[in-house]
């Protein structure tokens, strides 16, 4: 092998190397920080308008769209019908609103795995929305999923340590209801985006622009029609350390989007799935370290199931866009149109 594609090959593992950390430690924070908002008591007062949090992100993530359409020079105007972007922002926020309400009544490793049960709600979703078709292999990752999820829902404790009634089963289910209805809005965004990027030819930018944006507004309408808008503010003005965590939450949500879409965009779906495993790993684990969750031994045995299934699905991913030249977006190649991306946000 000539030393120029040796140097190449190093140079392009370096860059994916460093969008994966930054994925995940970004992320990483992201998860500690919003356990620490949702779960832990600020001088004795709890904090629980999770639509003041949304805000937040979204309008630090407006700010990052348009810093990087200006910056790459692309077209910021809407290049989609706004009907399109309000329907993407409405499932946007009330699944993140549902992801940050659930953590009042699960733990946190709950929340985090809960997310590998997408994989069921995005497929179905996929096929009705998009019209997909998927293999055997993929039903069956699905499969063992969600049985090493519902595993580990049936034989230890799920309930938030430090949330009202934690020992209550009633309000366990609640938690778990909110994720239920967190995935299945989760599993209408991502479909939804793709198509604007497929009909409309959107950047990934000028897409991050205005669906956070839209998702602002949605919000901050969600807080006034709610009556929560100056009670959430009230309480970050009477508590310094909770507007300190906001704004770092905010942070961390978009340096990680930078990561994943640079990722993305750069080396592929598969690869960032596979970043997102070992992320999502990472996440749990040190969730239990941090905060001292309670796991029994069926529960570690469901967790080795389920993300045994994902690092199986991401290596097979792997492989196969090794072997298939037709691949969408191919691994360690360069980009295509952005059209052919697929959004994280």
């Amino acid at each position: 092998m000539a030393e120029g594609d040796t140097q190449s090959r190093l140079d392009v593992a370096t860059r994916c190397c460093f969008y994966a950390s930054g994925i995940i430690v970004a992320l990483w924070v992201y998860g500690l920080l919003q356990e620490k908002i949702m779960q832990h008591p600020y001088d004795g007062d709890k904090f629980t308008e999770s639509e003041f949090l949304v805000f937040c992100n979204r309008f630090f993530a407006i700010w990052f769209g348009l810093g990087m359409t200006l910056l790459y020079k692309e077209d910021w105007g809407l290049k989609a019908p706004l009907w399109k972007y309000v329907i993407v922002s409405i499932s946007n926020v009330l699944a993140t609103t549902c992801q940050y309400e659930a953590l009042k009544y699960v733990s946190f490793p709950v929340q985090m795995l809960g997310k590998s049960f997408k994989m069921m709600p995005v497929m179905l979703w996929g096929i009705a929305i998009s019209g997909k078709r998927y293999g055997l292999k993929e039903w069956t990752v699905a499969l063992f999923i969600t049985m090493g999820v519902t595993m580990f829902l049936l034989t230890g404790p799920i309930a938030s340590p430090t949330g009202e009634n934690s020992d209550s089963k009633q309000s366990s289910i609640k938690g778990l209801l909110l994720l239920l209805l967190f995935l299945a809005l989760d599993g209408i965004t991502s479909p939804m985006q793709q198509l604007l990027f497929e009909q409309y030819s959107t950047t990934k930018y000028n897409q991050i622009f205005w669906v956070n944006s839209v998702s602002a507004v949605i919000s901050l309408g969600m807080m006034i029609g709610r009556g929560t808008l100056l009670e959430a503010f009230a309480f970050a003005g009477n508590h310094p350390a909770l507007l300190a965590n906001a704004l770092e939450l905010s942070a961390a949500q978009v340096t990680s989007q930078y990561f994943i879409y640079s990722q993305v965009k750069e080396f592929g779906a598969v690869v960032f799935a596979a970043t997102m495993n070992v992320r999502q790993l990472f996440s749990i684990m040190t969730s239990y370290i941090t905060y001292h969750h309670s796991i029994t031994g069926l529960q570690v045995l469901s967790l080795c199931l389920v993300f045994g299934a994902l690092f199986y699905k991401s290596f097979s991913g792997l492989m196969e866009v090794k072997d298939v030249n037709s691949e969408k977006t191919p691994l360690l190649q360069d980009a295509k149109d952005p059209k052919d991306e697929k959004s994280m946000a």
